[in-house]
């Protein structure tokens, strides 16, 4: 080969490499991930001061898998630090999933194809998540850790009821920070091993959705194949998970797995981010009686943000399944489950939420009742139930 054909060549391999590694990562987050209209929002000056006293808790948020720095303000995606701290984001829980299928929907799924290691590959994460599921959270959470470490205290990672004591204490006096929780979204991570469940405790995670898209080692998706109940191996991971403190999500898990658990739990539950059949009715949603049960162990459900959620694309979409989830499970059971930056369609980014403060108070809610359902239950139920 000439000189010449080698600089050619040479060339080629360089675009294609900052194709894939500088370009190829920002492009999938732009086509999955949208937001119908950009800030600044505007809201009523009542609302602007109720959501100034308030603090938002949202439930989940998948900001994490997409490669962004999040302590840069970002020109794609819905959540990063600087954005929570504009839309008065006291606690986002960061949400890690490590396998999602090709032709993804809300029916009917199963678990031969995965899309993640196009984006491990194109981020350059760790060779070892190439093939490891568990390695995948792992490395995702050191992520995290190590963007808070890089964030001057604008960023602090909860993982204890003391941490969260010490940062709502620190929050009362001093403006622009924001706190993070790491959740898992799908006990497939668990690779059919219990002891996995204390690698992950380690890792940091304090709430674990037991299904995502597709039936695993532990039970039924509401989106998988059988749609069953929980295995024993998922039995026996719930009373581990409970032994950490660790909270069960069911968020995606099928009626079956929703009922075999709260059989089971001895502590509350959360279903991080989710709908209401009694307003968009539809297999992603959860029932009146999947409501009441959840709250009569004490637990808490996200209400989402995206249309398959709430059947609407604004804030009075949110408010109006928010009011029907407090009038059947009761007020102190509702707060917010955005789904921001979860391949999903939303009405505004992280500093919008204001719009829902507004769209709340127009249903009628209390100011109280508005504060609890922004941030204050989940704030409530982390200060009972973290380690």
């Amino acid at each position: 080969m000439s000189s010449k054909s080698l600089v050619v060549t040479a060339g080629a391999l360089f675009a294609g490499f900052a194709l894939f590694f500088l370009v190829l990562p920002g492009a999938i987050e732009r086509w999955f991930n949208h937001t119908l209209r950009p800030g600044p929002y505007a809201a009523s000056e009542r609302a602007r001061e109720v959501h100034r006293r308030l603090l938002v808790a949202d439930l989940h948020a998948d900001s994490l898998l997409w490669g962004r720095d999040l302590l840069v303000r970002g020109t794609r995606g819905q959540v990063d630090v600087p954005r929570l701290i504009e839309g008065n984001v006291g606690l986002q829980v960061f949400s890690v999933f490590s396998k999602i299928p090709r032709g993804l929907n809300i029916e009917r799924n199963d678990d031969r194809t995965d899309l993640v290691p196009l984006l491990a590959l194109s981020q350059g994460w760790a060779p070892k998540t190439l093939t490891s599921l568990k390695e995948r959270a792992v490395y995702q959470a050191r992520r995290l850790f190590r963007m808070a470490s890089l964030s001057k205290g604008r960023l602090v990672v909860v993982k204890t009821q003391a941490d969260l004591a010490s940062y709502l204490e620190r929050r009362r006096h001093e403006a622009g920070i924001t706190a993070g929780l790491l959740s898992l979204e799908g006990a497939q991570v668990l690779e059919g091993d219990l002891a996995n469940v204390d690698a992950m405790d380690k890792a940091g995670y304090r709430i674990v959705g037991l299904t995502h898209f597709f039936d695993n080692e532990l039970g039924g998706s509401a989106h998988g194949v059988a749609k069953g109940g929980l295995t024993p191996f998922g039995r026996e991971a719930v009373r581990r998970l409970e032994q950490r403190r660790i909270l069960v999500d069911l968020a995606h898990a099928s009626p079956r797995t929703i009922e075999d658990v709260l059989a089971l739990a001895a502590r509350p539950v959360v279903v991080s981010h989710t709908g209401v059949r009694g307003t968009c009715d539809n297999t992603r949603n959860l029932s009146d009686e999947q409501l009441q049960a959840v709250a009569r162990g004490g637990g808490v459900v996200g209400i989402g943000y995206w249309p398959t959620a709430v059947c609407g694309d604004d804030a009075a979409a949110i408010a109006r399944a928010v009011r029907y989830a407090a009038r059947v499970a009761g007020i102190d059971h509702v707060g917010l489950g955005t789904d921001f930056d979860g391949a999903v369609t939303v009405p505004f980014d992280a500093t919008g939420h204001v719009l829902v403060t507004e769209a709340l108070l127009q249903e009628g809610f209390s100011e109280d009742e508005v504060s609890r359902i922004m941030g204050g239950n989940v704030l409530r139920l982390l200060a009972e139930t973290l380690p």
